[in-house]
């Protein structure tokens, strides 16, 4: 059974995330844009880790881009439903297949949380955040939203890092990224995965 912790935020971040227009000012959105081909909506919305799913259309590889600590982001602070600024901790990371950079990932937590409830997040080095999200059933995870990636974006950072022309497919509105919130004891963890335009035409041979 969730830590009743984990179910008190896990409400508060639905309710943070449901915006009574489709798009939220942050850019992410609950829903689907049904415009979206059915394989864009499956992966946006796919249960579970995405390393698994990523492992089964090659090698996986996981590189990590950035960790660090910083204030907590405007964009992201409604998610984690603190105030901007608050102490956070970072880790960037980018997963490849067969050596075709993929998923470009930002994952955050409060800083004292990462020395405590999450403090696994900052010994994991080159393994996924799957390997310690996905064996802990007092753990409970929010719905996804999902967004096209805007330069405004702290995600657009790590993807900026990962892809060299991250700047013209931002432009173009053509990155597609998804995030939800871990929860476990009181204490979130949002984690926010964009897909790169490689991952497409692997997805499309799978």
């Amino acid at each position: 059974m969730a830590a009743a912790g984990g179910r008190r935020g896990a409400s508060a971040i639905i309710a943070a995330m449901t915006d009574a227009s489709p798009i939220a000012p942050t850019g992410w959105r609950n829903t689907v844009p049904p415009v979206l081909p059915s394989s864009h909506k499956y992966w946006l919305l796919r249960p579970g880790a995405l390393t698994a799913g990523l492992r089964a259309l090659g090698r996986m590889q996981l590189r990590v881009l950035r960790e660090y600590a910083c204030g907590l982001p405007a964009d992201e602070a409604p998610a984690l439903g603190l105030p901007a600024r608050s102490p956070v901790w970072v880790r960037e990371i980018v997963m490849s297949i067969d050596g075709v950079d993929c998923v470009a990932a930002r994952s955050l937590t409060p800083l004292a949380a990462s020395h405590g409830v999450w403090q696994g997040m900052r010994r994991l080095r080159t393994r996924p955040l799957a390997d310690m999200l996905y064996h802990d059933r007092s753990i409970v995870r929010t719905p996804f939203a999902v967004a096209r990636v805007r330069a405004s974006m702290p995600l657009y950072r790590a993807v900026r890092l990962a892809w060299a022309d991250a700047a013209a497919a931002v432009a173009r509105g053509t990155l597609l990224a998804r995030r939800s919130v871990f929860w476990r004891h009181g204490q979130p963890l949002l984690v926010a995965e964009c897909f790169l335009p490689g991952f497409w035409a692997l997805a499309r041979r799978a």
